[in-house]
């Protein structure tokens, strides 16, 4: 009985969780679920772009957030949640399907292909081994990059920063959502302060009740700001237009196939990246990283993810990948698979309430992008600024991921700058002052020069 125990405990990791507290899970969860529940009609929007059924969309967007979550809760016992990417959703309707010409059903069997290399990957630890291999201060600077990239998603989202085409951005105008925005980062803050439990959570319901009020008393101008009132309470459309739609035929045919493999290998590297830097950053901030550096049952979040993402393309929605929001959560508390399950949950709800939570407004989530995003870029304290070997490449990090807009691009530059300085630091340096640069960080500054080059 209890050789059978333990065999359920390593194959499902969430049933050695014993004492813990399920309502800070609970509560880490309903906040995740809430800060990414954008997704239900950010990701339809776009995709539908391309052809697809918008409804049918909502409900896969839905379950394959939910599969992807439910697959990292009892595979890994992470609280990392999952969902269709922002970024790869753009890439595949913008310039895969409607500027290549490519049809959405090839396209998603680009995704599912990505999947299955993925799932190749985790099961021989090659995602494994590059996590571990990013030193301790790159863990740091990812986990503080993470910080001021979704804190700087949060300012966009409520128009506190706006597009400027002089000087890139700018202060957008000081509105209504600006101000439901910032009483809800200071409720956030000052809750947190006095050690509430659930306060980004508090600050999200406080700024979207806010929200409401708005639009009853001034709908016209709500709209404009971006804040709508639920179109309804249920509401639940069919999958099956896009389920298993899968189309191979650009893969047999060799006038095509290179086109696909281009989209093949974006796909794969976004993604590839986008991940590994959010699970190290997340899991750093939740000391999920041990004494050696390495990242706890990391092997499985990553199977998990792949999973999801195979999963995600069978359904009918673009690549299921980690969402960085899965900081709030943690930042509430959660620690274990019971927040995933708990977002998990809550998708499936959704998928029948999708009314309700496409209206909640960026505004009502930004103070939680923005407040927790100061959480993480507290990690930066530890980060050796002192050592210049180590402190320029954490420091590229930090800039690179909330300036380029993207996860991957500032790990590359990272990785690259932390390369190229310590092996030319090592050509004129004493042989006791000369750093270690492992085999596998070498490599991957090969891959990212290639990328840079040629793609």
């Amino acid at each position: 009985m209890n050789q059978n125990g333990t065999f359920m405990q390593k194959l499902f990791p969430i049933l050695t969780n014993k004492e813990i507290d399920k309502k800070t899970e609970m509560m880490a969860g309903l906040t995740t679920f809430l800060t990414m529940a954008y997704i239900i009609a950010v990701n339809p929007s776009i995709l539908s772009e391309t052809g697809m059924p918008a409804g049918a969309l909502v409900t896969s967007t839905c379950l394959g957030a939910a599969i992807g979550c439910f697959l990292m809760a009892i595979l890994a016992n992470m609280p990392f949640a999952l969902a269709s990417g922002m970024g790869l959703n753009a890439y595949f309707a913008y310039t895969v399907v409607i500027g290549m010409g490519v049809s959405w059903h090839i396209a998603l069997t680009a995704v599912f292909v990505e999947g299955i290399i993925f799932i190749i990957l985790s099961l021989f630890k090659v995602r494994e081994a590059v996590v571990n291999a990013i030193p301790k201060n790159l863990k740091l600077a990812v986990s503080g990059g993470i910080g001021l990239f979704i804190a700087f998603i949060g300012l966009i989202n409520c128009g506190l920063v706006v597009n400027n085409d002089s000087t890139l951005i700018e202060m957008g105008e000081f509105n209504v959502a600006i101000i439901i925005t910032c009483i809800g980062f200071i409720v956030t803050a000052v809750l947190s302060k006095k050690n509430v439990k659930g306060s980004i959570l508090i600050g999200i319901v406080i700024s979207s009740l806010l929200a409401r009020g708005f639009a009853l008393i001034s709908p016209e101008a709500a709209a404009n700001l971006g804040i709508y009132l639920p179109n309804g309470v249920f509401k639940f459309e069919s999958p099956l237009p896009i389920v298993n739609k899968l189309d191979f035929t650009y893969i047999t045919n060799p006038e095509t196939a290179f086109n696909f493999i281009t989209v093949l290998c974006t796909f794969l590297f976004v993604d590839f990246f986008d991940t590994v830097g959010t699970v190290v950053g997340v899991a750093s901030k939740a000391n999920m990283v041990d004494e050696d550096g390495k990242v706890k049952n990391v092997g499985r979040a990553l199977l998990a993810d792949a999973f999801a993402t195979t999963i995600g393309a069978w359904l009918g929605v673009t690549t299921v990948t980690t969402f960085v929001e899965s900081s709030t959560g943690v930042l509430e508390g959660g620690r274990t698979g019971y927040t995933a399950l708990t977002a998990g949950v809550l998708f499936l709800i959704a998928m029948f309430f999708s009314p309700i939570f496409i209206a909640i407004p960026s505004c009502a989530t930004a103070p939680a992008l923005i407040y927790v995003g100061y959480l993480m870029l507290s990690e930066v304290k530890h980060i050796e600024f002192d050592n210049i070997t180590e402190g320029v490449p954490a420091f590229i990090t930090i800039a690179g991921m909330a300036l380029t807009y993207s996860i991957g691009d500032g790990l590359t530059l990272g990785v690259l700058s932390y390369v190229l300085i310590n092996l030319l630091y090592n050509l004129i340096a004493k042989k006791e002052e000369r750093k270690h640069v492992s085999g596998v960080m070498i490599t991957l500054a090969i891959l990212f020069i290639l990328k840079l080059w040629f793609m």
